[in-house]
């Protein structure tokens, strides 16, 4: 199981309460891009629409800027293929308060390409000072470590 793309400021930005697998339907070429590692998940999000689930907004480029199709969006919707209680339940937790399902990472498992996604909900701006003095006290104690 290898990461391709990484979402770095989801655990930043958000509060992580529960996380799914779910598969993405993709172009050919576009699975050739991701395992060139070239993409990107910021500001991307799931909707839940017509009991089907869609990426918004994921950056995909193309693999060879000259073999692709000239109307290829790279932020075109993208289909992510789960189970039907999945899709109900995240149909359930879209229409709750102040939650959002945002795509984490992107990864091959064997030969399927995979997106992890998860239910959030935003951090305010004390929370993410509280986190970046938790990172900062956790680096200074792994220098004073290494240092002996």
């Amino acid at each position: 199981m290898t990461t391709l793309v990484d979402n770095g400021k989801a655990h930043f930005n958000y509060e992580i309460l529960e996380k799914l697998e779910a598969g993405i339907e993709l172009l050919g070429f576009e699975v050739k891009a991701l395992k060139s590692k070239s993409g990107s998940l910021e500001g991307s999000y799931v909707i839940v629409r017509g009991g089907e689930a869609f990426a918004m907004n994921m950056f995909i480029p193309p693999y060879q800027e000259k073999n692709t199709p000239k109307d290829y969006e790279p932020r075109r919707n993208r289909r992510l293929i789960m189970t039907r209680d999945d899709i109900r339940k995240l149909a359930g937790i879209d229409s709750g308060k102040w939650l959002t399902i945002v795509p984490i990472s992107i990864y091959n498992k064997g030969p399927l390409i995979k997106v992890s996604i998860a239910v959030v909900r935003g951090k305010k701006k004390f929370d993410k000072r509280e986190s970046i003095k938790k990172r900062e006290t956790e680096r200074t104690i792994r220098r004073e470590f290494v240092d002996r």
